[in-house]
Protein backbone atom coordinates (compact mmCIF):
# COMPACT_ATOMS: atom_id res chain seq x y z
CA UNK A 1 0.00 0.00 0.00
CA UNK A 2 1.41 3.30 -0.77
CA UNK A 3 2.63 5.70 2.18
CA UNK A 4 -0.01 8.49 3.58
CA UNK A 5 0.99 11.82 2.94
CA UNK A 6 1.59 13.50 6.39
CA UNK A 7 -1.66 15.83 5.82
CA UNK A 8 -4.29 13.71 4.06
CA UNK A 9 -7.37 13.17 5.82
CA UNK A 10 -8.64 9.94 5.37
CA UNK A 11 -12.54 8.73 5.17
CA UNK A 12 -13.95 5.37 4.68
CA UNK A 13 -16.20 4.41 1.98
CA UNK A 14 -18.73 1.22 2.12
CA UNK A 15 -20.67 0.55 -1.46
CA UNK A 16 -23.84 -1.14 -0.87
CA UNK A 17 -25.02 -1.75 -4.59
CA UNK A 18 -28.75 -3.25 -4.12
CA UNK A 19 -31.52 -1.03 -5.31
CA UNK A 20 -35.57 -2.31 -5.20
CA UNK A 21 -35.86 -0.09 -8.37
CA UNK A 22 -32.85 1.41 -11.02
CA UNK A 23 -33.79 5.04 -11.54
CA UNK A 24 -33.93 5.49 -15.06
CA UNK A 25 -31.22 8.77 -15.05
CA UNK A 26 -29.02 6.33 -12.69
CA UNK A 27 -25.27 5.12 -14.28
CA UNK A 28 -23.90 4.42 -10.14
CA UNK A 29 -22.86 0.43 -9.85
CA UNK A 30 -26.34 -0.84 -8.74
CA UNK A 31 -28.23 -3.98 -9.00
CA UNK A 32 -32.09 -5.30 -8.19
CA UNK A 33 -33.53 -8.46 -7.57
CA UNK A 34 -30.36 -9.85 -5.69
CA UNK A 35 -31.48 -9.31 -2.19
CA UNK A 36 -30.72 -12.96 -1.45
CA UNK A 37 -27.20 -11.79 -1.89
CA UNK A 38 -27.16 -9.41 1.38
CA UNK A 39 -26.47 -11.57 4.28
CA UNK A 40 -23.20 -12.90 2.29
CA UNK A 41 -22.43 -9.16 1.34
CA UNK A 42 -22.63 -8.05 4.52
CA UNK A 43 -20.07 -11.07 5.41
CA UNK A 44 -17.75 -10.02 2.73
CA UNK A 45 -17.68 -6.34 3.83
CA UNK A 46 -16.59 -7.18 7.19
CA UNK A 47 -14.14 -9.94 6.36
CA UNK A 48 -12.39 -7.17 4.18
CA UNK A 49 -11.98 -4.26 6.18
CA UNK A 50 -10.65 -6.77 9.07
CA UNK A 51 -8.21 -7.22 6.74
CA UNK A 52 -7.05 -4.09 5.61
CA UNK A 53 -4.26 -2.27 7.07
CA UNK A 54 -4.77 0.12 10.26
CA UNK A 55 -4.45 3.84 9.41
CA UNK A 56 -6.78 6.43 11.34
CA UNK A 57 -9.94 7.91 9.89
CA UNK A 58 -12.48 10.80 10.66
CA UNK A 59 -15.05 9.64 8.64
CA UNK A 60 -17.23 6.40 7.53
CA UNK A 61 -19.99 6.43 4.45
CA UNK A 62 -22.41 4.10 3.40
CA UNK A 63 -23.30 4.58 -0.15
CA UNK A 64 -25.02 3.30 -2.98
CA UNK A 65 -27.58 1.60 -4.10
CA UNK A 66 -29.83 1.93 -1.53
CA UNK A 67 -27.78 1.26 1.91
CA UNK A 68 -31.35 2.04 3.86
CA UNK A 69 -32.51 -1.61 2.69
CA UNK A 70 -30.15 -2.99 5.18
CA UNK A 71 -30.99 -3.82 8.60
CA UNK A 72 -29.65 -1.99 11.68
CA UNK A 73 -28.07 -5.43 12.49
CA UNK A 74 -26.13 -5.38 9.51
CA UNK A 75 -24.88 -1.62 9.66
CA UNK A 76 -23.84 -2.30 13.09
CA UNK A 77 -21.98 -5.30 12.00
CA UNK A 78 -20.27 -2.97 9.55
CA UNK A 79 -19.37 -0.32 11.50
CA UNK A 80 -17.90 -2.50 14.42
CA UNK A 81 -15.71 -4.18 12.07
CA UNK A 82 -14.74 -0.34 10.82
CA UNK A 83 -14.44 0.71 14.23
CA UNK A 84 -12.08 -2.90 15.12
CA UNK A 85 -9.80 -2.42 11.81
CA UNK A 86 -8.98 1.56 12.30
CA UNK A 87 -8.02 3.77 14.11
CA UNK A 88 -11.73 6.20 14.63
CA UNK A 89 -11.79 9.20 15.64
CA UNK A 90 -14.35 9.36 18.94
CA UNK A 91 -16.25 11.95 17.20
CA UNK A 92 -16.17 10.81 13.99
CA UNK A 93 -19.16 11.74 11.42
CA UNK A 94 -20.55 8.23 10.23
CA UNK A 95 -23.44 8.77 7.08
CA UNK A 96 -25.58 6.52 5.10
CA UNK A 97 -27.88 7.27 2.55
CA UNK A 98 -31.26 6.50 2.99
CA UNK A 99 -34.88 6.50 0.19
CA UNK A 100 -37.35 8.56 1.81
CA UNK A 101 -39.24 5.58 1.45
CA UNK A 102 -38.72 1.93 3.08
CA UNK A 103 -37.88 3.39 6.12
CA UNK A 104 -39.62 3.92 9.34
CA UNK A 105 -39.14 4.60 13.30
CA UNK A 106 -37.70 1.22 14.24
CA UNK A 107 -35.30 1.72 11.50
CA UNK A 108 -34.26 5.10 12.04
CA UNK A 109 -34.02 4.37 16.11
CA UNK A 110 -31.81 1.38 15.30
CA UNK A 111 -29.53 2.96 12.76
CA UNK A 112 -29.05 5.98 15.10
CA UNK A 113 -28.15 3.59 17.60
CA UNK A 114 -25.87 1.62 15.73
CA UNK A 115 -23.47 5.25 15.52
CA UNK A 116 -24.59 6.54 12.27
CA UNK A 117 -24.84 10.16 13.09
CA UNK A 118 -25.75 11.93 9.88
CA UNK A 119 -28.33 11.43 7.27
CA UNK A 120 -28.54 11.70 3.28
CA UNK A 121 -31.64 11.41 2.25
CA UNK A 122 -32.46 11.27 -1.23
CA UNK A 123 -35.24 13.74 -2.10
CA UNK A 124 -34.22 14.75 -5.63
CA UNK A 125 -37.47 17.35 -6.20
CA UNK A 126 -40.88 17.58 -4.19
CA UNK A 127 -42.91 18.18 -7.73
CA UNK A 128 -44.56 14.75 -8.19
CA UNK A 129 -44.05 15.42 -12.20
CA UNK A 130 -40.40 15.66 -11.31
CA UNK A 131 -40.34 12.60 -9.38
CA UNK A 132 -41.84 10.17 -12.17
CA UNK A 133 -39.51 11.55 -14.86
CA UNK A 134 -37.02 10.75 -12.60
CA UNK A 135 -37.76 7.66 -12.06
CA UNK A 136 -38.64 7.77 -8.31
CA UNK A 137 -41.05 5.90 -6.40
CA UNK A 138 -41.71 8.25 -3.69
CA UNK A 139 -44.02 11.26 -3.34
CA UNK A 140 -42.95 15.00 -1.44
CA UNK A 141 -45.14 13.57 1.54
CA UNK A 142 -42.35 11.14 2.20
CA UNK A 143 -39.22 13.07 2.67
CA UNK A 144 -41.71 15.16 5.10
CA UNK A 145 -41.86 12.09 7.13
CA UNK A 146 -38.30 10.96 6.61
CA UNK A 147 -37.13 14.13 8.25
CA UNK A 148 -39.50 14.23 11.37
CA UNK A 149 -39.13 10.32 11.61
CA UNK A 150 -35.19 10.89 11.73
CA UNK A 151 -35.30 13.76 14.05
CA UNK A 152 -37.47 12.14 16.33
CA UNK A 153 -35.14 9.18 16.26
CA UNK A 154 -32.24 11.56 17.60
CA UNK A 155 -30.16 12.49 14.15
CA UNK A 156 -29.18 16.10 14.23
CA UNK A 157 -27.44 16.24 11.30
CA UNK A 158 -29.77 15.89 7.81
CA UNK A 159 -28.57 16.00 4.28
CA UNK A 160 -30.92 16.35 1.61
CA UNK A 161 -30.22 15.75 -2.26
CA UNK A 162 -32.17 17.62 -4.82
CA UNK A 163 -31.74 17.09 -9.05
CA UNK A 164 -31.98 20.01 -11.13
CA UNK A 165 -32.73 20.41 -14.47
CA UNK A 166 -34.96 17.01 -15.02
CA UNK A 167 -37.14 17.50 -18.95
CA UNK A 168 -39.99 20.03 -18.30
CA UNK A 169 -38.25 21.87 -15.10
CA UNK A 170 -39.55 24.93 -14.69
CA UNK A 171 -37.87 27.99 -13.10
CA UNK A 172 -40.83 28.13 -10.98
CA UNK A 173 -41.46 24.99 -9.97
CA UNK A 174 -37.34 24.69 -8.74
CA UNK A 175 -38.30 28.04 -6.68
CA UNK A 176 -40.88 26.15 -5.02
CA UNK A 177 -38.47 23.15 -4.58
CA UNK A 178 -35.94 25.87 -2.99
CA UNK A 179 -38.69 27.21 -0.94
CA UNK A 180 -38.94 23.74 0.93
CA UNK A 181 -35.56 23.31 1.37
CA UNK A 182 -35.66 26.21 3.49
CA UNK A 183 -38.92 25.42 5.39
CA UNK A 184 -37.38 22.12 6.43
CA UNK A 185 -35.23 21.37 9.63
CA UNK A 186 -31.88 20.05 7.63
CA UNK A 187 -28.68 20.81 7.82
CA UNK A 188 -27.07 20.39 4.31
CA UNK A 189 -28.35 20.44 0.57
CA UNK A 190 -26.86 18.91 -2.27
CA UNK A 191 -28.20 19.91 -5.45
CA UNK A 192 -26.82 18.36 -9.03
CA UNK A 193 -27.88 19.13 -12.82
CA UNK A 194 -29.04 15.94 -14.10
CA UNK A 195 -26.46 14.30 -16.82
CA UNK A 196 -28.05 12.40 -18.62
CA UNK A 197 -25.30 9.02 -18.92
CA UNK A 198 -24.67 7.15 -22.16
CA UNK A 199 -26.56 3.69 -21.39
CA UNK A 200 -29.09 4.96 -19.27
CA UNK A 201 -32.59 4.53 -20.08
CA UNK A 202 -33.14 8.33 -19.57
CA UNK A 203 -30.33 8.68 -22.13
CA UNK A 204 -32.46 6.36 -24.46
CA UNK A 205 -35.87 8.46 -23.98
CA UNK A 206 -33.82 11.49 -24.84
CA UNK A 207 -32.56 9.45 -28.18
CA UNK A 208 -35.74 8.06 -29.33
CA UNK A 209 -37.50 12.43 -28.57
CA UNK A 210 -39.82 10.96 -26.08
CA UNK A 211 -37.77 13.46 -23.46
CA UNK A 212 -35.81 16.69 -23.94
CA UNK A 213 -33.70 17.98 -21.68
CA UNK A 214 -33.40 21.43 -20.67
CA UNK A 215 -30.32 23.53 -22.76
CA UNK A 216 -27.19 24.07 -20.69
CA UNK A 217 -28.27 28.06 -20.77
CA UNK A 218 -31.55 27.09 -19.02
CA UNK A 219 -29.85 24.62 -16.39
CA UNK A 220 -27.24 27.92 -15.74
CA UNK A 221 -29.91 29.75 -14.84
CA UNK A 222 -31.82 27.06 -12.68
CA UNK A 223 -28.27 26.77 -10.57
CA UNK A 224 -27.86 30.29 -10.40
CA UNK A 225 -31.05 30.95 -8.92
CA UNK A 226 -30.39 28.41 -6.34
CA UNK A 227 -27.00 30.25 -5.35
CA UNK A 228 -29.09 33.23 -5.08
CA UNK A 229 -32.32 32.32 -3.05
CA UNK A 230 -29.54 29.73 -0.88
CA UNK A 231 -27.48 32.71 0.05
CA UNK A 232 -30.63 35.29 0.97
CA UNK A 233 -31.50 32.49 3.15
CA UNK A 234 -28.08 32.19 4.79
CA UNK A 235 -26.75 28.91 3.80
CA UNK A 236 -23.20 28.59 3.21
CA UNK A 237 -22.17 27.48 -0.10
CA UNK A 238 -18.60 25.60 0.50
CA UNK A 239 -18.33 23.32 -2.55
CA UNK A 240 -19.96 23.24 -6.03
CA UNK A 241 -22.67 21.80 -5.51
CA UNK A 242 -23.22 21.50 -1.68
CA UNK A 243 -24.84 23.88 1.18
CA UNK A 244 -24.37 23.47 4.66
CA UNK A 245 -26.86 25.60 6.93
CA UNK A 246 -24.01 26.56 9.15
CA UNK A 247 -20.42 26.02 8.25
CA UNK A 248 -19.78 23.26 10.73
CA UNK A 249 -22.41 20.93 9.08
CA UNK A 250 -20.33 21.07 5.81
CA UNK A 251 -19.88 17.18 5.15
CA UNK A 252 -17.08 16.05 5.93
CA UNK A 253 -16.56 12.55 4.29
CA UNK A 254 -16.55 14.67 0.99
CA UNK A 255 -14.31 16.94 2.65
CA UNK A 256 -11.95 14.20 2.05
CA UNK A 257 -12.24 14.02 -1.35
CA UNK A 258 -12.31 17.53 -2.32
CA UNK A 259 -9.05 17.95 0.21
CA UNK A 260 -7.57 14.91 -2.05
CA UNK A 261 -6.92 12.41 1.14
CA UNK A 262 -7.39 8.90 1.67
CA UNK A 263 -10.32 6.90 1.12
CA UNK A 264 -10.47 3.13 1.79
CA UNK A 265 -13.14 1.79 -0.09
CA UNK A 266 -15.13 -1.14 0.42
CA UNK A 267 -17.77 -3.02 -1.73
CA UNK A 268 -18.40 -3.79 -5.23
CA UNK A 269 -17.87 -1.40 -7.62
CA UNK A 270 -16.23 0.75 -5.03
CA UNK A 271 -13.12 2.92 -5.84
CA UNK A 272 -10.53 3.95 -3.03
CA UNK A 273 -7.76 5.80 -3.23
CA UNK A 274 -4.63 5.71 -0.99
CA UNK A 275 -1.29 7.77 -1.48
CA UNK A 276 -0.53 7.45 -5.01
CA UNK A 277 -2.43 4.12 -5.21
CA UNK A 278 -6.20 4.28 -6.76
CA UNK A 279 -8.08 0.80 -7.08
CA UNK A 280 -11.63 0.27 -8.25
CA UNK A 281 -13.14 -3.24 -6.19
CA UNK A 282 -14.79 -6.02 -9.00
CA UNK A 283 -18.15 -4.87 -10.36
CA UNK A 284 -20.64 -7.30 -9.73
CA UNK A 285 -21.30 -8.14 -6.03
CA UNK A 286 -20.71 -12.38 -6.14
CA UNK A 287 -17.09 -11.73 -7.85
CA UNK A 288 -16.57 -9.24 -5.05
CA UNK A 289 -18.05 -11.84 -2.53
CA UNK A 290 -16.24 -14.50 -4.31
CA UNK A 291 -13.43 -12.29 -4.67
CA UNK A 292 -12.99 -11.41 -0.26
CA UNK A 293 -14.09 -15.29 0.57
CA UNK A 294 -10.95 -16.88 -1.57
CA UNK A 295 -8.57 -14.35 -0.02
CA UNK A 296 -7.65 -13.34 -3.32
CA UNK A 297 -7.82 -9.16 -3.66
CA UNK A 298 -11.20 -7.56 -4.25
CA UNK A 299 -9.42 -4.83 -6.91
CA UNK A 300 -10.37 -5.23 -10.72
CA UNK A 301 -7.81 -2.70 -10.98
CA UNK A 302 -5.54 -0.87 -9.70
CA UNK A 303 -3.47 2.89 -11.47
CA UNK A 304 -0.40 4.30 -10.11
CA UNK A 305 -0.71 8.15 -9.52
CA UNK A 306 2.92 10.36 -11.24
CA UNK A 307 3.46 13.27 -9.43
CA UNK A 308 2.22 15.49 -11.87
CA UNK A 309 -1.30 14.01 -11.83
CA UNK A 310 -1.31 14.25 -8.20
CA UNK A 311 -0.82 18.31 -8.21
CA UNK A 312 -3.32 18.67 -10.96
CA UNK A 313 -6.06 16.25 -8.95
CA UNK A 314 -5.15 19.06 -5.81
CA UNK A 315 -6.29 21.85 -8.02
CA UNK A 316 -9.29 19.93 -9.76
CA UNK A 317 -10.51 19.12 -6.46
CA UNK A 318 -9.61 21.82 -4.33
CA UNK A 319 -11.02 24.73 -6.69
CA UNK A 320 -14.12 23.12 -5.90
CA UNK A 321 -14.63 24.45 -2.72
CA UNK A 322 -15.74 28.04 -3.36
CA UNK A 323 -14.62 29.70 0.17
CA UNK A 324 -11.41 27.34 1.20
CA UNK A 325 -10.05 26.74 -2.36
CA UNK A 326 -6.14 25.56 -2.82
CA UNK A 327 -3.95 26.77 -0.10
CA UNK A 328 -0.73 27.68 -1.25
CA UNK A 329 0.91 26.55 2.02
CA UNK A 330 -0.60 23.42 1.82
CA UNK A 331 0.00 22.66 -1.83
CA UNK A 332 3.63 23.05 -1.31
CA UNK A 333 3.79 21.01 2.13
CA UNK A 334 2.33 18.19 -0.02
CA UNK A 335 3.82 18.62 -2.98
CA UNK A 336 7.37 20.19 -2.23
CA UNK A 337 6.92 22.74 -4.46
CA UNK A 338 5.30 26.22 -4.84
CA UNK A 339 1.66 27.05 -6.59
CA UNK A 340 3.21 29.39 -7.98
CA UNK A 341 6.06 27.58 -9.66
CA UNK A 342 4.03 24.33 -11.02
CA UNK A 343 0.80 26.45 -11.80
CA UNK A 344 1.62 30.51 -12.48
CA UNK A 345 0.93 30.22 -15.85
CA UNK A 346 -2.56 29.25 -15.90
CA UNK A 347 -3.08 31.38 -12.23
CA UNK A 348 -2.46 34.11 -14.33
CA UNK A 349 -4.35 33.78 -17.64
CA UNK A 350 -7.06 32.81 -15.41
CA UNK A 351 -7.23 35.66 -12.74
CA UNK A 352 -7.01 37.66 -16.25
CA UNK A 353 -10.04 36.36 -17.52
CA UNK A 354 -12.09 36.78 -13.97
CA UNK A 355 -12.51 33.02 -13.64
CA UNK A 356 -10.11 32.86 -10.16
CA UNK A 357 -9.60 35.15 -7.27
CA UNK A 358 -5.52 34.23 -5.77
CA UNK A 359 -4.12 36.64 -2.87
CA UNK A 360 -0.66 35.29 -2.78
CA UNK A 361 -1.99 32.37 -0.30
CA UNK A 362 -5.19 30.87 -1.93
CA UNK A 363 -6.70 30.41 -5.12
CA UNK A 364 -10.41 30.09 -5.44
CA UNK A 365 -13.06 30.15 -7.92
CA UNK A 366 -14.70 33.61 -8.92
CA UNK A 367 -18.59 33.54 -9.22
CA UNK A 368 -18.43 33.95 -12.71
CA UNK A 369 -15.58 30.58 -12.52
CA UNK A 370 -18.21 28.77 -10.48
CA UNK A 371 -20.74 28.79 -13.53
CA UNK A 372 -17.87 27.61 -15.82
CA UNK A 373 -15.88 25.44 -12.95
CA UNK A 374 -15.31 21.96 -15.67
CA UNK A 375 -13.53 24.31 -17.75
CA UNK A 376 -11.09 26.09 -15.24
CA UNK A 377 -10.40 22.97 -13.30
CA UNK A 378 -9.38 20.93 -16.47
CA UNK A 379 -6.78 23.38 -17.46
CA UNK A 380 -4.69 22.10 -14.10
CA UNK A 381 -4.54 18.35 -15.74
Amino acid sequence: MAPLPNDAPVGIYLHIPFCRHICPYCDFNTYRGLDALVPRYVDALVRDIAAHPRMPAQTIYLGGGTPSLLSPEQIGRILDACRSAFDLEANAEVTIEANPNGVDATWFAGVRETGVNRLSIGAQTFERKGLRVLGRQHEAVDVFAAVDTARRAGFDNLSLDLIFGWPGQSLDQWRSDLETIGSLPIEHCSLYSLIVEPGTPMADAVTRGVLTVLDDDTAADLYETAMDSLASAGWTHYEIANWARQPEFASRHNLVYWRNGAYPAFGAGAHGRIGSERFMNHLKPLTYIEAVESGASPHSNTEFLGRELQMGETMMLGLRLLEEGVSAEAFELRHGITLRDRFGQQIDELTGFGLLDWDGSRLRLTPRGTLLANDVCSRFL
